[in-house]
């Protein structure tokens, strides 16, 4: 079945903040609130805004220590498999499991692994590429701070539908402390 598009549609309410104090004191009031869809722009890292939108801790570094400690683990298996299975020859003097020797391969395979670890995880839990998202407000991260309240997506149930006021959005964010409030569209692509 194909969707008719039927003009713009409303993709969220953004509000602009001053300074990342005032920001990050409003974003824990929204995140107080009722809105659970909501996210936060700023033009460069914002100590505690993390917290202040409760966000969990990154799964990132511990899937870049795993893959680290495989690439180490790997390294020194395929080193060890050379010398003493494929290739066995005491040459030096050296055992065939001379740890020494391994290491500058073992950081070199650990750093790969977890390089390569850490670019995919931040990929896939950031969920990007982006394609979802079509469209907001420009200006968002060129100089100023800002939080978005998204509307929620339609609801496939008819049971509950999914009530959202722009205009309440609006009068919320300018309660707090808000400069200028926007409704942001989207396009749609069918």
């Amino acid at each position: 079945m194909h969707k008719e598009n039927t003009g713009p549609v409303l993709s969220g309410v953004v509000g602009f903040f001053d300074d990342p104090e005032s920001l990050i004191e409003a974003t824990a009031k929204v995140r107080d609130s009722d809105y659970k869809d909501f996210d936060c722009f700023t033009p460069y890292a914002v100590h505690g805004l993390e917290h202040a939108q409760g966000l969990a801790r990154s799964k990132v570094p511990y899937v870049t220590g795993a893959l680290a400690f495989t690439g180490t683990a790997t390294a020194f298996a395929w080193q060890y498999a050379a010398s003493k299975t494929w290739w066995p020859h005491i040459i030096g003097g050296k055992p065939f499991n001379s740890l020494p020797a391994f290491v500058p391969i073992m950081f070199e395979l650990s750093v790969l692994f977890g390089g390569i670890a850490t670019f995919l995880a931040m990929l896939a839990f950031n969920r990007l590429p982006n394609l979802s998202k079509r469209s907001f407000d420009p200006s968002i991260t060129n100089n100023r701070f800002a939080i978005m309240i998204e509307s929620p997506p339609a609801s496939d149930d008819d049971e509950t539908p999914v009530e959202f006021s722009a205009e309440k959005a609006e009068a919320f964010l300018k309660s707090l402390g808000a400069k200028d409030t926007r409704k942001v569209f989207e396009e749609g692509w069918f």
